[in-house]
């Protein structure tokens, strides 16, 4: 599944945000929705709504276009079915099967904060493996806030570069190795307590 479309740069995306005035936001909330169900990588976005709304507002906007686009690809699996998706996900679906098969909240949680897995192939199989729905949509929201809070602050540090915005920064990169060491521990105890035999009398 390949995508082959020249995103703006983050100055050229903030002028076309900046042209729409107090409606800026809302189209930010749709580039990211519309790239979060995509391959396209949602950093430019991010580091954009940190520059342009700082750390607290970017934020909001940010996870808000990508739980909104999460939860369209997570439906849009469902409906198209595991063998469709699983043929579009290429690479990843072997990753994705092997640790969303019958997974719970801490296995979301984990792969939602595994560096170098993007979103889209986590949302997609997440749908067509059957993940309970509520599972998905808290654990992408709790693993999404340490990592989308880091980049949209990195945006706001570098037309910022504050003191204030380099311990956001730094709190925030340690938040996301807590929760994923955190996350995974939770995952393989789960997992090691299902797999012991079970004694009958």
């Amino acid at each position: 599944m390949s995508f082959h479309l020249n995103l703006p740069s983050p100055e050229e995306m903030r002028k076309i945000i900046l042209s729409y005035g107090a409606a800026g936001c809302l189209v930010f909330i749709g580039i990211t929705i519309i790239i979060a169900i995509t391959p396209i990588p949602i950093t430019i976005p991010t580091l954009v709504a940190g520059s342009l709304y700082g750390v607290v507002g970017g934020t909001l906007l940010s996870l808000s276009g990508i739980m909104i686009g999460s939860w369209i690809g997570y439906w849009l699996a469902r409906i198209v079915g595991r063998r469709i998706t699983f043929k579009l996900l290429g690479r990843y679906s072997f990753v994705v099967e092997k640790h969303l098969n019958n997974a719970g909240f801490w296995a979301m949680c984990t792969v939602k904060l595994t560096p170098g897995l993007p979103y889209w192939p986590v949302n997609y199989g997440a749908g067509a493996l059957g993940v309970k729905q509520w599972s998905f949509i808290s654990a992408s929201f709790l693993a999404s806030i340490p990592g989308q809070a880091s980049i949209v602050t990195l945006g706001a540090f570098a037309v910022n570069p504050s003191i204030f915005h380099g311990v956001v920064l730094i709190i925030a990169w340690a938040t996301v190795l807590l929760s994923t060491w955190i996350s995974y521990r939770h995952w393989r105890g789960a997992n090691t307590e299902t797999q012991k035999p079970k004694h009958t009398e």
